[in-house]
């Protein structure tokens, strides 16, 4: 429920007239406009929530940022493509295991995304790792060896930071192509986006496509599904949403968003794809859930992504931690009807414990069936990677289970002694400890019925 609601809609100018009276008054609300009446309606919204949820952050902040007073910010360097670090982002200076399972940081310049934000976050990758990239086995400079294009583009480093992104570039028809294996019936998409340059004179037709195809090559193809996540910050355009089946357009919808605040502070976005469903969120939010968008069939077995309408040299547009999983389906009924499951799904900050905020759907999950089965009791186990010391990736992986608890307890009250935690380290990979792919898949969680 939004506070504002129970407030009166004339808020925004109550609060100007206290600060200004008179002819200035009357001067700056006309300079201002609707423009101040947004700004101060945000600046009220988030006041009044943080009133209402200002006991229940304090526990919450010791789950995503232990030992801190809460969640911090830091600002967003501009990408160069000289002199950047080649080491892999999913580690730390010290070489131990990252855990970030293609998903960077969640803070940037702009308000840090809480827990508490995502408690209701519905998301579920998948489980099993299609495909990971963050370009940290390419140079600066290059174009990414897992991925083809018909244009350019070239891999970028921020300053100091250790990340990696594929700078991509604006063109006609101009498509990149992850090497991902065909897409199967039910699986999950999410990556990193960065924009720099962006201002009020960004095209309202300046968006990312991010397209589903049965060609594997760089045309649309017979059969296709396409989302466009818009750029422009002078209005919400919306997310248009358009499909061919058999050549034969079924979808071409706008569906109403305003994202101007999320896509100048790195948005994270997630796609599910189950069978004929597809739905999108940024950041926390779902904004698209169309049942009926995808071809029956697993027949739109390549990704794409295209840029449009950027001003070349000033507006750039930036990917990174593009990670596809099969799976994403509901971990309530295997758990329920197995005793037993594990996902890679539950993300942590790099060689820390601290939960990545949009885990929170797969946790929502796991407590939704203790809520119901009353008698069920669990034991919470961490993996990881093999990067890094035995010793040190056996107490990160303690840690972890240890703040996934936290989390259970804490956010969605599941009792303590209801939940036991174990940590395996790197003893049980499942997969190859020499790929990127395999360092994925043997980051996980475990939960088992005990």
């Amino acid at each position: 429920m939004n506070p504002l609601k129970a407030f009166p809609k004339t808020i925004p100018a109550i609060l100007l007239l206290f600060f200004f009276s008179g002819d200035l008054q009357g001067q700056i609300l006309k300079k201002l406009g609707k423009r101040a009446e947004r700004a101060v309606e945000r600046t009220v919204e988030n006041r009044v929530d943080k009133e209402v949820t200002k006991k229940t952050d304090a526990a919450l902040d010791s789950i995503l940022e232990p030992g801190s007073n809460g969640p911090s910010t830091s600002p967003v360097p501009n990408p160069t493509n000289e002199g950047g670090s080649n080491n892999p982002s999913g580690q730390d200076n010290a070489g131990n295991e990252g855990g970030n399972s293609g998903s960077a940081t969640t803070v940037g310049p702009g308000t840090a995304k809480t827990i508490q934000v995502y408690s209701k976050f519905d998301y579920v990758p998948g489980d099993k790792p299609l495909f990971f990239d963050d370009f940290s086995k390419d140079f600066i400079g290059d174009f990414p060896s897992k991925w083809n294009t018909n244009g350019g583009g070239e891999v970028v480093s921020i300053n100091d930071s250790g990340e990696k992104w594929l700078e991509l570039i604006s063109g006609y028809n101009i498509y990149f192509i992850p090497d991902t294996p065909n897409l199967p019936e039910e699986y999950t998409i999410e990556f990193d986006v960065m924009a720099l340059g962006l201002d009020n004179k960004t095209s309202s037709t300046a968006f990312l496509r991010v397209a589903l195809s049965d060609d594997d090559k760089f045309k649309d193809g017979a059969n296709f599904v396409h989302a466009h996540i818009p750029f422009c910050l002078y209005s919400p355009i919306g997310i248009t949403m358009a499909n061919h089946i058999n050549n034969k357009r079924e979808i071409y919808s706008v569906v109403k968003a305003d994202l101007r605040d999320e896509i100048v502070d790195r948005p994270h976005i997630s796609i599910a794809v189950n069978k004929q469903r597809f739905r999108l969120w940024v950041n926390e939010e779902k904004h698209i859930d169309i049942p009926r968008m995808v071809p029956q069939g697993a027949v739109l077995n390549n990704l794409k992504f295209h840029m449009n309408n950027f001003k070349d040299g000033k507006e750039r547009i930036f990917i990174s931690n593009l990670k596809v999983a099969e799976g994403g389906v509901d971990l309530r009924r295997k758990l329920i009807s197995e005793g037993e499951v594990s996902t890679n799904g539950i993300l942590f900050d790099s060689g820390s414990a601290n939960i990545q905020p949009q885990s929170m759907g797969i946790i929502r999950q796991i407590s939704q069936v203790l809520q119901e089965e009353n008698g069920m009791n669990l034991m919470i186990i961490g993996h990881t990677d093999a990067d890094g010391s035995e010793d040190a990736n056996l107490s990160l992986s303690q840690k972890r289970a240890a703040a996934v608890k936290e989390a259970l307890v804490n956010v969605y009250g599941i009792a303590d002694n209801r939940l036991q935690t174990q940590g395996k380290g790197e003893s049980e990979p499942l997969g190859d400890n020499n790929s990127t792919e395999g360092k994925a898949q043997n980051r996980r969680v475990v939960f088992k019925k005990i």
